[in-house]
């Protein structure tokens, strides 16, 4: 019997190395755009219009799914290209834009209501994908990257783009330590940081912001969650898996509001402690990440034992533990001492409020936790693709305002 293997829905792996026109037309009649277009056909006027608003946008778009580094690529194969050419509206060799009409263009895409606009459009992708897919978005992951950036010379015009409020390039370093906390590999690189919200089983970006190099990734998870669920519906996200950037309180209190279980990998704070005592009068303890453990004191000497999770009591907020030995039915000595009278054995609630960073509904050290924070590595993916496929890391946009433009752009491809 012949097996035929069904290919997921986004099929990643069989992208196009060279778009065919038949996707390049579908992908730009695919487009929510017209309020972008009416926007920036009313700003310009009735100055020139050498060069339709929907000609300089529609080579903004051709670059990307083309995958040109360079505008310059971009307009030079369609100089060459009449049929390609004709998707956008241009008719005749004369009427392809020059390099500096498509830099100006991206300048005035960067202000504002354009911006905006934009970013509506990428929003209304999402939301129209999310009603045609139902599981869109219900376990994600959070992430950043670093992009190269260039400001512009012009300090005038660099005033100009901070007063609408749009953060400049600034020198960035990220380090990597190992286990014991020894550097092993630095990087650094002058930009600004694009900070994603993904769905991990489609591997599709749900929200985006982009920040200078110094935002941390904690500062802007409540910004993320919201535009997702802005587009997507509240009740939507289930977890949210993050590395240990993003373990703080403010975080974990955020996603507490959001009815979001958090997967997110704890930092070391402790500096000498390596347990508290979880209740008095009961051999529990417990560790940094949260972890429960009783102990065995009628061995010598006493055995430290990982409390069997039984599952989070959402309609109660909290998280439940039981006795490992009656969970796993081994003979412990302190049998009669924990679980005398008590059929089910020593078992304990515990309210994620009293330490949602040390609590969250999905524990740290359960086979669930680990299943959610591998789906990281699927949001991981996405920056590649963005980087490699969309162009975004090039480094050749100079200014705030043609950088937020086109990497707006490059998300909505």
């Amino acid at each position: 019997m012949k097996i035929h293997a069904a290919k997921p829905l986004f099929a990643w792996s069989e992208l196009e190395d060279v778009p065919q026109l038949r996707t390049i037309r579908e992908v730009l009649e695919s487009l929510p755009d017209q309020a972008l277009l009416d926007g920036l056909a009313a700003a310009r006027g009735k100055g020139r219009d050498d060069y339709p608003v929907s000609v300089l946008w529609g080579v903004v778009l051709l670059s990307i799914l083309c995958r040109h580094l360079h505008v310059e690529d971009c307009l030079a194969e369609l100089g060459r290209n009449p049929t390609l050419s004709q998707l956008i509206g241009i008719t005749k060799p004369k009427d392809v834009p020059n390099p500096w009409n498509v830099s100006r263009f991206l300048d005035t895409l960067g202000e504002e209501p354009h911006l905006s606009n934009s970013r509506a459009v990428f929003d209304s992708l999402v939301g129209r994908l999310g009603q045609a897919v139902p599981s869109l978005g219900r376990h994600t992951a959070g992430d950043s990257t670093a992009l190269a950036g260039r400001a512009k010379k012009n300090t005038e015009a660099v005033a100009e783009e901070g007063k609408q409020g749009l953060p400049q390039p600034t020198g960035g370093r990220k380090e990597y330590k190992d286990e014991d906390g020894k550097l092993t590999k630095v990087y650094e690189w002058f930009g600004y940081k694009l900070h994603l919200l993904v769905d991990v089983e489609h591997e599709v970006s749900l929200a985006y912001q982009i920040t200078d190099t110094k935002a941390g990734d904690n500062e802007l998870v409540e910004a993320l969650v919201e535009q997702a669920e802005a587009n997507l519906g509240e009740g939507r996200i289930e977890t949210l898996a993050y590395d240990k950037a993003a373990d703080d309180t403010k975080v974990h209190e955020v996603l507490h509001d959001h009815e979001i279980k958090p997967v997110i990998e704890v930092r070391s704070m402790w500096k000498e402690e390596k347990e508290k005592v979880l209740r008095v009068g009961l051999p529990l303890v417990y560790d940094e990440a949260g972890t429960v453990y009783c102990y065995d004191t009628k061995s010598e000497p006493p055995v430290k034992r990982k409390m069997a999770y039984i599952g989070h009591e959402e309609d109660r907020g909290t998280v439940r533990y039981r006795c490992p030995a009656r969970h796993d039915g081994f003979t412990c000595p302190s049998e009669e001492k924990c679980n005398a009278g008590k059929k089910y054995g020593l078992s304990v609630r515990i309210d994620c409020e009293e330490d949602l960073r040390r609590f969250p509904p999905v524990p740290r050290a359960t086979k669930l936790f680990e299943t959610r924070s591998d789906g990281r590595t699927g949001g991981e993916r996405v920056n590649p693709r963005l980087k490699i496929f969309g162009g975004a890391a090039g480094g050749n946009v100079v200014g705030a305002r043609r950088f937020h433009a086109h990497v707006g752009a490059v998300m909505i491809v």
